[in-house]
């Protein structure tokens, strides 16, 4: 009677009932192969599940490559854009991409750990150290000088997977202590948000 009781819960929780499209299921060695970067950085980082909602209107799981010190932000975070249903194209670890951040905007990946340069410096992104997050690069592209990253995107504000300042995801980031492109004023970079360890 017990086990019975037990089997009808788990097939009247939605999550039981609906099938996952996984987008991706690296290991922690794939995630972060391909690329020589500090053992001290390599130290800090976590590969976590995420689920949520993709264009498709189907529940889909990826993987984030993120520092161990924001993984509770990532995690809540994502439970949130998973129960308003707010779109994701696809989360899945750069190694994927050739650690080349080009081919995962255009391919509209959002991720997170890429030891890499702020474009156009010499200075490392909030990226390399897994505190930094991009999301649906073509809904929310970088615009800087009239220059659009990636090419192909393009930025509505209306348009679903959007990110704006009345957002509920972009206000659940700043609340955690996150700083948003959006906000920046020499440049909007609507899809990226980093954090700023103390």
């Amino acid at each position: 009677m017990i086990a019975f009781i037990i089997l009808l819960f788990l097939n009247l929780t939605p999550e039981f009932q609906e099938e996952i499209i996984i987008d991706s299921k690296m290991t922690f060695e794939e995630s972060i192969s391909g690329i020589n970067f500090p053992m001290q950085i390599l130290n800090q980082l976590e590969l976590v599940d995420v689920k949520y909602y993709s264009f498709d209107g189907k529940l889909h799981q990826g993987q984030v490559l993120i520092n161990k010190k924001v993984k509770k932000d990532i995690l809540e975070l994502f439970e949130i854009i998973k129960e308003i249903k707010f779109p994701i194209a696809k989360a899945i670890p750069i190694s994927r991409y050739d650690w080349d951040d080009e081919k995962s905007m255009k391919d509209n990946n959002s991720s997170a750990f890429n030891y890499r340069e702020v474009k156009g410096t010499s200075i490392k992104s909030y990226h390399s150290y897994g505190l930094a997050i991009d999301i649906n690069p073509l809904q929310n592209p970088h615009i800087k000088r009239g220059k659009i990253f990636p090419e192909n995107a393009n930025y509505n504000p209306v348009a679903a997977g959007t990110l704006t300042k009345e957002s509920v995801i972009v206000k659940e980031f700043i609340k955690r202590g996150w700083s948003w492109g959006g906000n920046w004023k020499s440049s909007k970079d609507y899809q990226h948000f980093e954090k700023r360890l103390k």
